[in-house]
């Protein structure tokens, strides 16, 4: 734990992310045979105050975030605690366990709800406090999807229609309340919490299991990737499919949004990760795990199948784990890695919302937290990302201004 892991040079300057923290499961007791320990799913509250990790065995664990001091590395202290820390006092936030009766695969926070969502919450559900409800949906293997209410732990809702595991969830960004979620029964089902979490929609289309839905955060797209070369995109208005990307040579496994809603990245079996334009159809880049020569570690692992993939807040990176035990860091603009970290068994990742880490899960029920690179975005940078929020591509190649400045606008250029 705090090893030298990586080397990154930014602006010259080299920077060398060290592995913050691991959490381990603790030893389990004599748990049924349908049982599992492999950590799925790992995720942040938007807000970044906590941390749910599926650690195996039917348990969710919700930690409030940064860690407490006991896990993380002498001398990192300083730089890893966040200012909010400093204001935590009495009543501060506990760490929870969650059962949930089942193997846990997919799951996710709601962003806080708008005022008027957190009053229909209360009438609906008058035994919860009337607080700001930060809330959280887990996935099961028996196709069962549990709304959880983080603050207090208490089960809220259990949603019934998918007939298998339910493997990835997602809320849209805006607060409306609106779940995804993604199952090996190859449908995408539509859910809102405030209508009691009625079942509004089923997509249907997909051939094998859907892996991986995410929902862009301007909310008018839904990426879903299942056990098939291509990847859909459907309306998030309508409910109807966009599209199919065609690209990947094998299953496509994990997908995600750029903070802007501009880009999609998806990662398949075929080890490489590529990068659309979702308004388009085009593909921008691809992005080939190789194998590192001289490999990081003695192992004989030649195996590049990519796992999951996933933006930094501030969209100028990209994080993957492949079966290779090596988490890469991708810049945008760069076709090779700018950085690796060893790892055994990965199996997820994801960023910290507020960016600095990534936390990652493995087949073994553990959690590791890295440093991720810090960037000082440029002015240029962030004005695209300011105007690719509400303008599609269509409407920036539609502007009356230069022929560069558009290419740049819509990630042609960086």
């Amino acid at each position: 734990m705090g090893h030298r892991a990586w080397d990154v040079r930014v602006g010259g300057r080299r920077e060398e992310p060290l592995l913050l923290a691991e959490l381990k499961p603790g030893r389990p007791h004599q748990f049924d045979w349908k049982s599992s320990c492999e950590t799925w799913s790992v995720a942040f509250s938007p807000d970044g105050s906590w941390f749910a990790w599926s650690q195996g065995h039917c348990i969710v664990k919700l930690i409030p975030w940064p860690l407490e001091e006991q896990f993380i590395p002498k001398g990192f202290e300083a730089k890893s605690r966040s200012s909010k820390n400093e204001t935590k006092g009495r009543g501060s936030p506990k760490e929870k366990t969650l059962d949930c009766g089942q193997i846990v695969w997919g799951l996710a926070f709601s962003p806080w709800p708008s005022p008027p969502s957190k009053k229909l919450w209360a009438r609906h559900h008058p035994q919860v406090p009337d607080v700001s409800c930060l809330i959280l949906a887990t996935g099961l293997n028996d196709g069962q999807i549990k709304i959880w209410e983080v603050q207090t732990g208490l089960l809220l809702l259990n949603l019934s229609g998918h007939q298998d595991v339910v493997r990835d969830l997602s809320f849209t960004p805006s607060g409306s309340l609106i779940l995804v979620s993604a199952s090996r029964d190859k449908t995408l089902r539509i859910w809102d919490l405030n209508k009691h979490g009625k079942q509004i929609q089923v997509l249907s289309g997909h051939l094998q299991w859907v892996y991986c839905c995410s929902i862009s955060p301007d909310c008018s797209m839904l990426c879903s990737a299942a056990g098939e070369k291509s990847v859909f995109l459907w309306s998030m208005r309508s409910y109807t499919l966009i599209r199919k990307l065609e690209g990947h040579q094998s299953s496509v496994v994990s997908c995600d949004f750029s903070p802007d809603s501009a880009l999609l990245v998806t990662a398949s079996y075929d080890t490489n990760v590529i990068m659309w334009d979702p308004y388009t159809g085009e593909r921008l880049r691809s992005l080939h795990h190789t194998q590192l020569n001289p490999p990081m570690d003695d192992s004989d692992v030649h195996i590049s199948s990519l796992r999951s993939v996933c933006f930094s807040p501030e969209g100028l990176y990209l994080a993957t784990v492949a079966d290779d035990r090596l988490l890469r860091i991708w810049a945008l603009e760069l076709k090779t890695p700018i950085a690796f970290a060893p790892m055994t068994n990965g199996l997820c990742c994801t960023f910290f919302p507020h960016g600095g880490v990534i936390a990652t899960g493995t087949r073994d029920g553990h959690v590791q937290f890295w440093t991720a690179p810090r960037v000082l975005s440029s002015l240029k940078h962030l004005c695209r990302k300011a105007l690719r929020s509400f303008l599609t591509t269509y409407q920036v190649l539609a502007l009356p201004i230069p022929k560069k400045m558009k290419e740049f606008l819509t990630y042609r250029t960086f």
